[in-house]
């Protein structure tokens, strides 16, 4: 452990509150006890003294952090009770913050300055948050590991020679770190779930299109509304209540779309105590295996739920046939990222997928084949979509939760070999395709739905393992407030050795 920092000492309540919740931290300015300015320097000290090993705060904003923090001890001493207010935070590099940098890792971006904040980053400062900067991103946001060329690699504070996760890695790498206790990321292939796994932090990635995603733009392209198929935008924390409050933040409609005509009424929570939750347990996949650390981590969760008087079955055939669902991710993953491969790119996926046999059912020729899906079979693939997200809907109704990994291992070893798809992700001890593992990213991403990453233990080697937690379309409170009552009963986040 090292010693305190200057921040730390002149403020000595802040190093017991590095770790802290955005809802502990509120009550802690509330009575007094700590000001913004103060948690924002020692957060800002914090980020000096590991960050050179860490490498998650790519873009520091600190100078701007202290205006404001001070800004926010001024407008709560006039009683100003915002619910954010002088909470120190980051944010994704792929979101616009006005006067930063937006180049998600590639290098031909590294001067893209962003004239205006993405919704997401204006409402989080409208009500009171305080941005400390922006965190890694891979290249183009397209790896399940955050580095690139701009930035370099970012490591998991659990063991820096381990992968945080991908593309929101930075993002959940600082909050390990002890950068703050929120922060915003995205999601088209677990991008929010896999780095909350692996760093051993909450993140939610929310129903399909709840959340406004403007502003989280690749650089080059105009910050306009729309909806790109697949991504989502989310929060991410230490605790799971602070999911909820982000999530009430950030969930209007976009003013600038069908805002102007809509108005946001999620239903609440299904239930409010563990007893009452009907819970499925998927931690087998047909395609790839779960590792055995994984799959005791799932099991021990759920034999504690049954404990606790929750209704817990280990099958159902209620659930959407898997096989089908993990094809028909593949296919619109790739025609989503196929759709801004350079030209050259392209036209040699084109020949590959024509190439292909037309029996081959394998994810690595779904992906080839999704690279340039024609419109035609996009039309088709999205009403398979269609069909599996009913099944979703009858199986919702006989349960309110699917308990299941959100990745099939603990954060693995680098891994920077130029080809990510001739990569290889072991799995108790035998190789297999690394972008095969992308199958528990899509098991909600298919249909749409709001999934909730808790932490639920850790494995023989000390690394975090996360439950994935599948809820209702639009019932985005209720997978969130299950990962409540388990952090209340079992406990959740713990902070890793390297930043204590």
């Amino acid at each position: 452990m090292e010693s305190p920092s200057q921040a730390e000492k002149a403020a000595p309540g802040t190093s017991d509150l590095t770790y802290a919740t955005a809802t502990e931290l509120t009550a802690a300015m509330a009575a007094r006890e700590v000001s913004s300015a103060e948690l924002t320097e020692a957060a800002i000290s914090r980020i000096e003294r590991f960050d050179q090993d860490v490498n998650a705060v790519c873009v520091p904003d600190f100078d701007r952090a202290l205006t404001a923090a001070r800004a926010a001890d001024a407008a709560r001493a006039k009683g100003d009770v915002r619910p954010l207010l002088g909470i120190p935070m980051t944010v994704k590099e792929s979101f616009n913050v006005a006067g930063l940098t937006t180049s998600w890792g590639i290098p031909a971006f590294k001067d893209a300055r962003a004239a205006e904040d993405a919704v997401a980053v204006a409402r989080l400062k409208t009500a009171g948050a305080v941005v400390l900067g922006k965190t890694n991103v891979p290249f183009a946001l397209g790896d399940l590991q955050t580095y690139n060329d701009l930035y370099g690699a970012t490591g998991n504070p659990w063991n820096l020679a381990r992968t945080a996760g991908g593309s929101s890695g930075g993002s959940a790498a600082a909050l390990a770190a002890g950068y703050g206790p929120l922060s915003i990321g995205s999601d088209i292939a677990g991008s929010l779930r896999a780095p909350a796994h692996y760093c051993g932090v909450y993140a939610h990635k929310p129903s399909q299109g709840l959340l406004p995603t403007r502003g989280h733009t690749p650089p080059g392209t105009p910050p306009l509304a729309y909806e790109r198929d697949l991504v989502t935008i989310g929060p991410m924390a230490r605790g799971a209540r602070d999911l909820s409050l982000m999530l009430d933040l950030l969930a209007d409609p976009d003013e600038t779309a069908i805002g102007i005509a809509h108005a946001l009424a999620l239903p609440p929570a299904r239930h409010d105590d563990l007893a009452a939750f009907r819970v499925l347990v998927v931690d087998t996949h047909p395609l790839i295996p779960t590792a055995s650390s994984v799959r005791a981590a799932i099991g021990d969760l759920a034999d504690r739920l049954s404990a606790a008087g929750a209704k817990v079955a280990r099958e159902s055939e209620l659930l959407p046939d898997q096989v089908e669902a993990a094809r028909l991710y593949m296919r619109l993953l790739l025609a989503s990222w196929g759709a801004g491969y350079p030209q050259e790119v392209y036209e040699r996926l084109r020949l590959d997928a024509g190439r292909l046999d037309t029996g081959d059912r394998s994810l690595a020729a779904e992906r080839t084949r999704g690279s340039v899906l024609s419109h035609r079979d996009w039309i088709a693939a999205d009403s398979a979509r269609i069909r599996n997200r009913q099944g979703w809907r009858e199986l919702f109704a006989e349960f309110d939760i699917v308990l299941c990994p959100a990745m099939p291992t603990p954060a693995f070893p680098h891994d920077r070999s130029p080809d990510r798809w001739a990569r290889r992700i072991t799995i108790d001890g035998t190789d297999h395709d690394y972008a095969d593992q992308l199958v528990w990213a899509g098991i909600a991403s298919v249909p749409g739905l709001p999934a909730t990453v808790a932490p639920i233990g850790r494995s023989a080697d000390g690394l975090p393992i996360g439950a994935q937690l599948i809820g209702p379309m639009f019932e985005d409170r209720t997978p969130i407030r299950f990962a409540e009552l388990l952090e209340r009963e079992f406990g959740g986040f713990s902070p890793p050795p390297l930043a204590r």
